[in-house]
């Protein structure tokens, strides 16, 4: 296993690279009314020439219901779209796997679709010759056997994957899109550094989950726009893991708010009694209302008899669900977004305009095993890979990654202090959304 490179120190890193963060003014030059940050396309590139984009495949472990696999099996063989299947739209011209336990599928894909496996990144980026031969990269750290620190965050090499693409790409003298499953890191100085070299060196980063991508009932967005005061995200899972979901849930809909994400400044992360005592606070009754109405949107309330026991509530989730974690997000601008991870193993949100309208849905997730035999939420997000990988531009910001991440981190930092606020001064990450709906609605 590859040895994590020593730490860069953050601010000797900007100024050797001469880039500078302008988070105040919107993050990486993103702000609204500055110019289109999307990257210069190449002229040899898959976007100019048409030719099809060949990718290098980068994963951590491909077993049966890995990232790693449900991205591989659909950029080999395809996935079903909007009533057909669809071949896919780009080549794996390399594989790198770093990890082949007992229940290894990796090599069985390998041989099926006469794929190439080489023992590391560097070869994969240059298929075994000197510089970087492929015009995308996919980098799947997710799943696997690796460590956890003091806080119970899993140390997947994503950061450290990174910065080995971007040492080929510097040596090389050019570079290409590059996709990161989830969020960044578990550290915030590597999240910004991660998006400071997609800058630095011009090249398309997309990043995050398949919550903001898969389909939505009803198939709804939140008005580009809108006047939103509070948001809430009600799903499943733990820390450092489904968290990221969730939040991508809620910040998918909360950033196409009038005057676009201005970042956040406190998070405060409680369990069980903590989180129903803070929630029955007279300043949370706009909180209450939101929770109840997104877990009106779910299909896997608690019951008994086939029936939920009683009507939802505050208090009926604190008898039902006593051991839900919550974070607690106040934003810059003013707005709330409230995250709980309970025990229904669905995702719904709930948001409130300044004229009391409810706006809310279910981010649909029919995980294998429950309700289906394919994790076909999947399909979009890999679309959307696909896309950046033709045309070199991003559907929508990486400044929405880099905010969930640093969001997973202080959730993370809160629990940890002993569910005591954390300050977020550094999160001031401003952007402004794509007009255009990214999810999956056909």
């Amino acid at each position: 296993m590859n040895q994590r490179p020593s730490k860069i120190d953050r601010r000797d890193f900007l100024a050797r690279s001469g880039t500078k963060t302008v988070f105040g003014l919107g993050a990486f030059g993103f702000a609204r009314g500055l110019a289109d940050p999307q990257p210069a396309v190449a002229a040899d590139s898959p976007a100019v020439t048409g030719r099809r984009p060949k990718i290098a495949f980068l994963g951590t472990v491909v077993r049966r219901h890995s990232h790693a696999q449900h991205f591989l099996d659909r950029h080999t063989l395809g996935y079903s779209w909007n009533g057909g299947w669809q071949r896919p739209r780009v080549d794996v011209a390399s594989v790198f796997i770093d990890q082949f336990p007992d229940d290894d599928l990796g090599r069985q894909r390998v041989k099926r679709h006469g794929l190439r496996l080489f023992p590391t990144i560097e070869e994969a980026l240059t298929l075994g010759g000197e510089t970087l031969a492929v015009d995308g990269v996919v980098l799947i750290g997710e799943h696997g056997d690796y460590p956890r620190n003091e806080k119970g965050q899993h140390l997947y090499p994503r950061y450290d994957w990174f910065k080995r693409i971007v040492d080929v790409f510097q040596q090389s003298g050019r570079s290409v899109p590059v996709f990161n499953d989830k969020h960044l890191s578990t550290d915030w100085d590597e999240c910004v550094e991660m998006v400071d070299d997609s800058r630095r060196l011009g090249f398309p980063f997309l990043a995050g989950s398949s919550l903001p991508v898969t389909r939505r009932l009803p198939a709804i967005d939140m008005p580009h726009g809108a006047a939103l005061k509070e948001s809430v995200c009600v799903a499943y899972g733990g820390i450092d893991s489904y968290d990221i979901h969730a939040l991508e849930t809620a910040q998918c809909m909360s950033e196409r708010r009038g005057g676009g994400e201005t970042g956040v400044k406190r998070i405060h992360a409680l369990r069980a009694d903590n989180l129903w005592d803070r929630l029955a606070s007279d300043d949370c009754r706009r909180t209450r209302q939101l929770v109840v109405a997104a877990l009106s949107r779910s299909h896997n309330l608690p019951v008994e008899g086939g029936f939920p026991t009683d009507v939802p509530s505050i208090d009926w989730m604190r008898q039902t669900m006593p051991q839900t974690t919550g974070y607690l997000i106040e934003h810059l601008d003013g707005l709330r977004t409230t995250m709980l991870l309970t025990g229904i193993r669905d995702f719904n949100y709930a948001g409130m305009l300044a004229d009391d309208t409810l706006v809310s849905c279910q981010m649909y997730l029919p995980m294998p095993g429950h309700g289906s035999t394919t994790a076909d939420f999947f399909n979009p997000l890999v679309r959307h890979v696909e896309t950046t990988m033709i045309e070199g531009r991003t559907p929508y910001p990486i400044e929405r990654t880099l905010l969930t991440s640093g969001m997973v981190i202080g959730g993370v930092d809160s629990l940890h202090a002993g569910e005591k606020p954390v300050e977020t001064p550094h999160l001031d990450v401003a952007y402004t959304a794509p007009k255009a709906s990214t999810f999956w609605h056909n």
